[in-house]
């Protein structure tokens, strides 16, 4: 009998399926389509190790389950290529990352292929070929002509040791999320997308999708919508005027509250405020220097943690425009630049963190909502009270009447701010799209043209950037020079984000080789949204700005639809036996490949993974749950091997009932478990039927045993697809030819049953129950002492037992 050898029946099949072009979709297709993909991969140097393969197994597995199906399906791939990685190793090796890209892609391709991935080759892409970031370019101008891409003076993330910007998300507890080194601020002129100008929508669809919860919610919260009031607050002679018609400068503050202004009794300044440098006395100079030097080097997420306060006096007073009272203006690390204005009110009665403030440094606490307790912080509804001529109002309707007096009296106004910031474009790196921008003598930035894109990065020796913030590109001469309308003007030396590059690519893919169009629009309508996008990182940046780009593509005229994505899939990591996270500084990465070559096969890899637990939670790696399911699918070799040597002396037997609902039960419960995404469950509904299958055997092998060999390969193909296609060869068909079989229910029918129910012997009733039942003593006796007929016969009696005779189908309760 043929042994099961996955190193000799896999690279046959994935010979064929190449040779073949198997998985190549057909745009325009009648059948309906389906659009599967995976959030595009870096192609590192170290590869794929095994927490990546689940990720692209379930998309491999949803899309041979869609194409049996008979779905028109595209499963493409591609590889996001720029970024700080490859820079940093041409900075250590002196290789251009042009080179070492290509080498990774290659071994990323084949480590790809011999999982045995169903993908569409033809529309492989790669972020850093010139072709494709021309279009990437391309959008930045069509961004910048709407408004959409602008430059700004501000405070930045800055990593000293890759030295470049950072955005806020990638900052990871005050460190970079690439190097792990501390960063720190630093003020520079930058490029931004605008995406606030699509905050509302972005905002308003998001409960629509069809997305998990918990990335909604980040999402939501990342977007962080408040709607309020936006006040003046005016500062007593510190700074000079901004005009003649003012008599004192204005610190503007934004507040949800607006009905408790009457008890602020302090401002607070976020660490960046542009105007401490101007509120500062002699006294306090040193102080407020160092506070906000120390606040500045915090992340974020660092200030904003349930900690102590801390905080400085700059020496400075406002009036509170509504009491009149003159209120001192503090720096507070717990107060956000970006947020509204970047200072607040405080009104320590009626908010945790300006309470506990107020505490530690002796403030003043008015209560202005009355509560029960005057002892405690209260922020929610009630009388205003302390509120001069609001005195007795509900806050809710204070609101409202307090911003019309502000409005009245031009001191205020209604707004809606966000905590999300417009998108940080620009990197001080090589390794990225140029920014299509150039500087006449002025400094006025003017766009490059279509016919002149792709501006292509030069081929440089030194990759390192230098302390000023400036791209290793700068140093480029040749590069920055560039003749527009006849005049010598300055290329922009910065690059831009990664995202940029990854915001599109599920529309490349549908048009990837137009040289004359970033993709054709019939294309795009036809193919998108993306019915399965399936990732386990990038849970709000990149997902948010894929979604802004596609309603501007949309407002555009570029595409017919403004969300880019109907299904998200967010799948857990596979850890190392030990819980942790895979990765190569701590030596814990299990190379795919190596578990190939052992002999367990990407077959048993990948349905080892899709077995071990929900796709959506993290599981731990354990080399004998490999081995298990190995053994399953060497299980499933055996018996059709031992099919084949006894098909010739097949007879019927009494047992192609009960082969006919194992085959159809099975067929239904994998199906609906697909549909559902519950690959763990699917894959042990197949291991039932196998182990099923080999006890029907012991009675011989019946004419309808093929069938039912046939549907279990068919079923198991989007796991196994070498052995399943290996096995329907053997058994002499094509299973590329072969459907998705269909279940009928009159095989999922129960045999019901009639059992005698006595009490003391004697006939008191009769249960109707499905055969299985016959075995669930416990929940026998539960239906017996529940039927009417019988439990009027129990009422006030003690029941001593209740004796269960399955094989006569008699209950008998003794009382």
């Amino acid at each position: 009998m043929k042994q099961y050898h996955p190193n000799e029946i896999e690279p046959k099949w994935q010979a064929i399926w190449e040779k073949t072009q198997a998985f190549e979709a057909e745009d325009f297709s009648e059948k309906p389509k389906k659009y599967i993909a995976e959030m595009f991969p870096y192609p590192s140097g170290y590869g794929l190790h095994v927490g990546h393969v689940r990720n692209f197994t379930i998309v491999d597995v949803l899309a041979r389950f869609y194409r049996k199906l008979g779905y028109n399906v595209m499963r493409p791939f591609g590889y996001d290529t720029f970024g700080l990685p490859a820079e940093n190793y041409a900075i250590k090796s002196g290789l251009p990352p042009q080179e070492t890209t290509i080498t990774n892609i290659n071994h990323f391709r084949e480590q790809f292929g011999r999982m045995g991935m169903g993908v569409d080759w033809s529309r492989e892409i790669n972020t850093s070929d010139p072709e494709y970031y021309r279009w990437t370019q391309w959008v930045f101008k069509r961004l910048f002509e709407k408004g959409l891409a602008y430059q700004a003076d501000n405070f930045q993330w800055w990593c000293p040791v890759d030295k470049t910007v950072l955005a806020n998300e990638q900052v990871e507890n005050g460190r970079c999320w690439r190097c792990g080194s501390e960063v720190e601020k630093k003020r520079m002129r930058q490029w931004f997308f605008k995406i606030t100008a699509y905050a509302d929508e972005l905002l308003a669809c998001i409960d629509e999708l069809d997305w998990p919860e918990k990335i909604k919610t980040m999402q939501k919260n990342w977007i962080g919508k408040s709607v309020g009031a936006e006040v003046e607050f005016e500062v007593l002679d510190q700074i000079p005027a901004k005009n003649k018609r003012q008599t004192h400068a204005k610190i503007k503050v934004f507040t949800t509250r607006i009905d408790t202004i009457f008890g602020a009794t302090f401002l607070v300044l976020a660490p960046e405020h542009k105007l401490i440098s101007q509120l500062v006395t002699k006294n306090t100079t040193s102080k407020v220097t160092q506070y906000v030097t120390n606040a500045l080097r915090k992340s974020e997420v660092e200030r904003q943690e349930n900690k102590e306060k801390t905080g400085v006096f700059t020496g400075a007073y406002a009036i509170n425009p509504m009491t009149k009272a003159k209120i001192p203006i503090w720096v507070a690390d717990y107060v956000l630049g970006n947020y509204g204005e970047g200072a607040i009110m405080a009104v320590p009665a009626h908010d945790e963190r300006d309470f506990e403030f107020a505490k530690k440094f002796d403030l003043q606490i008015i209560q202005v909502v009355e509560n029960n307790d005057n002892d405690k912080c209260y922020h929610g509804e009630g009388k205003l009270i302390n509120s001069g001529e609001f005195d007795g109002q509900q806050s809710d309707k204070a609101r409202e009447e307090i911003t019309k007096e502000l409005i009245r009296r031009k001191i205020g106004k209604e707004r809606t701010t966000y905590k999300m910031r417009d998108w940080l474009i620009s990197r001080q790196r090589y390794w990225g799209a140029p920014i299509p921008i150039a500087y006449d003598k002025t400094g006025k930035a003017h766009v490059i043209s279509d016919d002149k894109l792709p501006v292509l990065l030069p081929k440089i020796t030194d990759y390192l950037p230098d302390d000023s913030g400036r791209s290793p590109l700068a140093k480029d001469e040749d590069f920055m020079k560039v003749v527009i309308n006849g005049e010598v003007m300055t290329r922009e030396s910065d690059t831009m984000d990664g995202y940029a590059c990854s915001s599109w690519y599920l529309l490349r893919y549908c048009d990837p080789k137009n040289a004359k169009q970033a993709w054709d629009k019939r294309k795009a309508d036809y193919w998108n949204p993306v019915d399965f996008y399936v990732g386990g990182d990038h849970a709000v940046a990149h997902l948010l700005y894929v979604r802004f780009w596609c309603k501007f593509f949309a407002d555009e005229g570029l595409i017919d639809f403004r969300e880019p994505v109907k299904k998200l899939l967010y799948n857990g990591y596979i850890n190392a036996p030990d819980g942790k996270k895979m990765s190569k500084s701590k030596g814990n990465v299990i190379d795919p490949l190596e578990i190939v070559e052992q002999g367990y096969g990407a077959d048993a890899l990948r349905t080892y993974e899709m077995f071990i637990g929900p796709y959506d939670m993290d599981a731990a790696w354990a080399t004998e749950g490999l081995s298990g399911v190995y053994r399953f699918l060497n299980r499933i070799w055996t018996l059709t091997q031992e099919y084949l040597k006894a098909q010739k002396s097949a007879q019927n037997h009494t047992k192609d009932q009960m082969l006919s609902k194992l085959q159809h039960s099975t067929v239904k419960r994998v199906t609906e478990d697909l549909h559902r995404n519950s690959f763990n469950t699917a894959v042990a509904a197949l291991m039932e039927m196998t182990n099923g299958l080999y006890k029907l055997k012991v009675h011989g092998f019946s004419k309808d045993f093929e069938s039912a060999i046939k549907t279990l390969l068919v079923l198991l193909s989007p796991f196994a697809p070498h052995l399943a296609a290996e096995l329907f060869q053997q058994l002499g068909c094509d299973i590329d030819k072969a459907k998705w079989p269909k279940w009928d229910e009159k095989y999922l029918t129960a045999e019901k049953v009639t059992v005698v129910v006595q009490v003391n012997g004697k006939l008191r009733g009769k249960l109707e129950v499905e055969t299985e039942s016959l075995n669930d003593e416990a929940q026998l006796g539960k239906l017996a002492k529940s039927e009417p007929s019988v439990k009027k016969h129990l009422t006030g009696q003690k029941i001593k037992k209740i004796i269960i005779l399955p094989k006569n189908r008699l209950v008998n309760i003794v009382i």
